[in-house]
């Protein structure tokens, strides 16, 4: 399945069930907020800049290969059969969405390259052609390093993540603008990172107690992406379902929470956080019903 900035809550979903999944989100968010002067240094910290044209191509195979690693080291949904057994069927499916991602490193890969620095990026555009390519390779690269983590032994790991976290460990370089969506955001935020365990139990029994809203919550998330693309928004929502990712962990909630539904119930929040303006009532309250069933507050908007 390929991803996409406006579907960024499922890239999401499959973020925080892989162990790195936040640094892959952290790598996505710098690209995303990326200034002219980061993607400079970015590009800078390429393996290959400045080397003779036979050591490039060298490292040019290299860094195939790892990739060709990274692809194959995380299983993906459609390739994993249905355990069966005696266990019902949506502990079937929590167990296998634990085991699997619904994308994959290639399409991970083409996010960064056509995505979050495509077109649509505000200063690709004005770069020297071989800057946005060398940054966009940094960062192709950080993102698979992370995603595979797993199934890729220390030293390729390192040579994959490894040029990203030197380009950045001084400076990080600016995060999105959230406009004026971003108190909100930041109040939720705080909230989740203040979670304790009978926190996230509210939140698990919240899910729980909302299943039967899926159509409506899925035809809500489909008209909020909706209004971030014609209002030329769509970065700014994904830059805030790819936060969401960190905060999710720092949450302390589980890979296991992420499958049996806690995910989608703070994506969808966010996602009505950041597009509140643009959205009708009835959606906004959908979006935001597990926040509402956990705190008896509606969301913290902006304003």
């Amino acid at each position: 399945m390929p991803y996409s900035l406006v579907s960024a809550a499922t890239l999401g979903f499959d973020l925080v069930r892989l162990p790195a999944g936040g640094q892959v989100a952290d790598v996505l968010v710098t690209g995303i907020g990326a200034d002219a002067a980061t993607l400079h240094r970015i590009a800078a910290a390429h393996p290959a800049a400045g080397r003779p044209d036979d050591e490039r191509a060298a490292l040019a195979v290299r860094a195939r290969r790892a990739h060709e690693l990274a692809a194959g080291g995380v299983p993906q949904l459609r390739d994993l059969t249905d355990p069966g057994g005696g266990e019902d069927r949506s502990a079937r499916l929590v167990a296998l969405l634990e085991r699997g991602t619904i994308g994959n490193t290639p399409a991970l890969e083409r996010l960064v390259r056509d995505d979050v620095l495509g077109p649509e990026h505000p200063v690709v555009a004005d770069l020297d052609p071989a800057v946005a390519a060398q940054a966009a390779d940094v960062l192709a690269d950080a993102a698979t390093g992370w995603w595979a983590s797993d199934a890729l032994d220390a030293p390729t790991r390192q040579e994959l993540t490894g040029p990203f976290a030197t380009a950045t460990a001084w400076e990080p370089g600016p995060r999105p603008d959230l406009g004026p969506a971003a108190p909100g955001v930041a109040a939720f935020f705080a909230e989740l990172r203040d979670l304790d365990e009978a926190g996230r139990r509210r939140w698990r029994l919240a899910v729980d107690a909302g299943r039967a809203q899926r159509r409506p919550w899925a035809a809500a998330m489909h008209g909020a992406a909706w209004a971030a693309h014609v209002s030329g928004r769509t970065r700014t929502l994904a830059a805030v379902q790819l936060m969401t990712v960190g905060v999710f962990a720092e949450a302390g909630f589980s890979p296991r929470d992420g499958a049996e539904g806690v995910w989608n119930a703070l994506a969808g929040c966010v996602q009505g956080l950041a597009m509140a303006d643009l959205l009708d009532e009835e959606s906004l309250a959908v979006l935001g019903g597990p926040w509402t069933t956990v705190t008896g507050r509606s969301l913290p908007l902006a304003g």
